[in-house]
């Protein structure tokens, strides 16, 4: 048994990605606007005490070498791939890209582009295989104007290659969703339990303290018809005293398997915005097939994971 502490990444850090492979956890983030690193430790506790290895740095000049956000490292079809979003220094240009590597902290190159055939503004992207077929979720806007982010999804013919059109899977629609403007779903992430699928995602502005974490679930056969899946019609995960605008999560386990834990950013003071952002880990459970989360673990109560 291990012992951690929150934060486990102090501010300013935001948007965490942390998975577990082979025994080791790795945490990818972005820094400088342009580049991506990954952290290696033994202990999920210690992922933000070991020195990092930048495994990117953009070029100058491109479409796609600054604003480099939300960065996640994932195995897929016995390929390493991270995917980013980036653009030249204007939001409006954001777009998904993929980098590949050889290994978790070896250097990885560019690939280009996942993007549908329309390429709209995209964040967030993340991959994930469903009953043999592998599928790319994102938030995006309508058109190419910022008046809401929806979350997005297309069949994918490889980890780098979106292979048909993008379908809107849910909008902003309760007021739990719609606090600040631009009304925002986004920060996607897949979890499969005994074979259901759910969507947890982060809802409202991420300015804000009310940043939250709603979920979809598939309810039918067909991740790309929006009619199979239902959304909650209530957050799952919302602000407490030192964690306010708690949300953009991954997942991961003990090294075990027995524990399920939940990683995001939340603030420990009220009003801090994006500047008071700190990476947060906590265990959950589940109620049947359904994700438990409870309620945000206070910084510096001590946890303990198997």
């Amino acid at each position: 048994m291990t012992n951690l502490v929150n934060p486990l990444v102090p501010v300013p850090q935001a948007d965490p990605w942390v998975m577990l492979h082979d025994g080791a956890y790795y945490y990818c983030f972005a820094t400088d606007d342009h580049a991506v690193w990954v952290s290696k430790a033994e202990r999920l506790g210690d992922i933000g005490r070991v020195e990092p290895v930048c495994v990117y740095t953009a070029p100058e000049g491109t479409v796609y070498s600054k604003d480099y956000w939300a960065p996640e490292l994932h195995y897929l079809d016995g390929q390493w791939v991270i995917y980013v979003a980036a653009d030249d220094g204007k939001n409006e240009n954001h777009r998904m890209l993929a980098l590949a590597g050889d290994g978790p902290q070896e250097p990885f190159r560019l690939v280009g582009k996942v993007s549908s055939p329309d390429d709209h503004w995209a964040i967030d992207g993340t991959a994930f295989s469903y009953k043999g077929k592998l599928y790319f979720v994102w938030s995006g806007w309508e058109g190419d104007v910022d008046e809401s982010q929806q979350l997005y999804i297309a069949p994918m013919a490889d980890p780098f290659t979106i292979c048909g059109e993008r379908v809107c899977l849910c909008r902003p629609e309760y007021d739990w969703e719609r606090v600040g403007f631009p009304t925002v779903n986004e920060g996607p992430e897949a979890l499969i339990k005994n074979g259901t699928l759910h969507l947890v995602y982060s809802a409202s502005g991420s300015w804000t303290d009310d940043y939250c974490l709603g979920m979809l679930t598939l309810t039918g056969a067909d991740p790309l018809n929006p009619a199979d899946w239902s959304k909650a019609a209530r957050p799952l995960f919302t602000k407490a005293e030192t964690a306010y605008g708690p949300g953009h999560c991954s997942f991961t386990t003990s090294p075990d398997g027995t524990e399920d834990w939940i990683v995001y950013h939340a603030n420990e003071i009220s009003g801090s915005g994006w500047d008071g952002r700190s990476i947060r880990a906590q265990r959950f459970t589940w109620d049947g097939d359904r994700p438990v989360f409870g309620i945000p673990v206070p910084v510096g109560e001590e946890q303990h994971m198997a």
